[in-house]
């Protein structure tokens, strides 16, 4: 019996990192490939949409950026575990390639595959280069880039590829908008796993006090902390504004296509989801993000005036309820957003990344 090409991709505890491995493995699972997910216990947590034939293995890792010194003592021990545990399974069975997507949890497997001189891929989301991926863009085969430009350093070999999204997402590419009018109109929020207690904090102040001829109309749907779930869930009740909020949506597709507006952080997978499907946004970079990578990740929606930015510190509910405002009071300018931020996205990222996947590999299952 054949045994099926086996790729090993790594991923970070965050959707950012979590969603682009996932919209790689289901393009590879079609070409034939046996595919395995290389992550901690907090990435586990995204893996629920994952294709079941993808397995998933937890490995030790752990971040040096923790503050408190028993956490930095710990650190490079638990990272050095997860090493030669994955090089000891590299050794038991030899995967064909590994492509890292971000976040310490992809250093045990790019680290192994190095000791054991295997093709290997990193894949950067943002518009510069993550702790890990710069740690490693030297020492790969190719660095995919999702975002255009990507600040790079010298000297390596890279590739605009475009950030990967899931099928459930890319099935709704360029799904007919329905404008803003006397209908019901949906707003749905999406808070990110970093950063969203600030929008659980003004988004719905801004919302709730829109003039009554928009908000006899609105819906929200709102990604909020657990802890913050029922205080936002109350606030809108209190208000008489229909909502549902939850720490996680698993409809992500379905509430993107239904939205007339989406107000949400400008991670790069939240701002290719947003492009795929094609909505006007409001979009606040993660005022903690050490690189500012957000912003750079929204230039490309805010150029074409696809989207509205507003910076997180002049972020308040009177100017977010003003740009909400001016969206929502004219079709005519949330059409051209829409149709604008269908632009900015490359649709077959997946499989590129997948092409390369098996070029660098040696491989074409095609």
């Amino acid at each position: 019996m054949e045994t099926k090409p086996l790729a090993i991709l790594a991923a970070g505890g965050t959707g950012g990192h979590m969603f682009p491995a996932q919209a790689l493995a289901e393009e590879l699972l079609v070409r034939g490939w046996e595919v395995k997910l290389s992550t901690d216990s907090r990435g586990a947590r995204f893996t629920q949409n994952f294709p079941k034939a993808v397995k998933i293995e937890t490995v030790s890792s752990a971040t040096l950026a923790k503050h408190g010194l028993i956490s930095k003592i710990k650190a490079p021990f638990l990272i050095l575990g997860g090493i030669l545990a994955t090089l000891k399974t590299f050794l038991k069975r030899r995967p064909h390639i590994i492509v890292g997507f971000g976040g310490y949890p992809t250093i045990p497997a790019l680290s192994a595959s190095i000791l054991v001189s295997l093709p290997r891929i990193i894949h950067e989301q943002n518009g510069i280069l993550g702790r890990v991926n710069q740690l490693f863009a030297k020492k790969v085969h190719l660095v995919a880039c999702g975002t255009w430009p990507t600040i790079l350093p010298e000297n390596i070999t890279s590739e605009h590829i475009g950030n990967p999204v899931r099928k459930e997402i890319l099935c709704r590419s360029g799904a007919p908008y329905i404008p803003p009018g006397n209908h019901p109109m949906s707003i749905f929020i999406m808070g990110g796993s970093q950063g969203a207690t600030i929008l659980s904090n003004i988004v719905p102040e801004a919302i709730c006090t829109l003039p009554n001829e928009l908000l006899q109309y609105i819906r929200v749907f709102q990604q909020a902390r657990e802890e913050d779930c029922q205080r936002v869930r109350s606030y809108y009740s209190s208000q008489g504004v229909a909502c549902e909020v939850l720490p996680f949506f698993d409809n992500v597709a379905s509430r993107l296509s239904e939205a007339q507006l989406i107000i949400s952080r400008s991670g790069a997978s939240s701002v290719a989801d947003i492009g795929v499907v094609g909505r006007p946004s409001i979009l606040i970079p993660l005022g903690s993000a050490i690189r500012d990578e957000q912003t750079l990740n929204a230039d490309p929606l805010k150029k074409l005036r696809a989207a509205t930015v507003i910076a997180e510190q002049n972020l308040t509910p009177k100017r977010l309820n003003k740009a909400i405002t001016k969206i929502l009071s004219s079709p005519e300018i949330a059409s051209k957003m829409a149709i604008h931020a269908h632009k900015t996205v490359l649709l077959d990222a997946a499989k590129t990344l997948a092409d390369r996947v098996e070029e660098i590999s040696g491989l074409n299952m095609r």
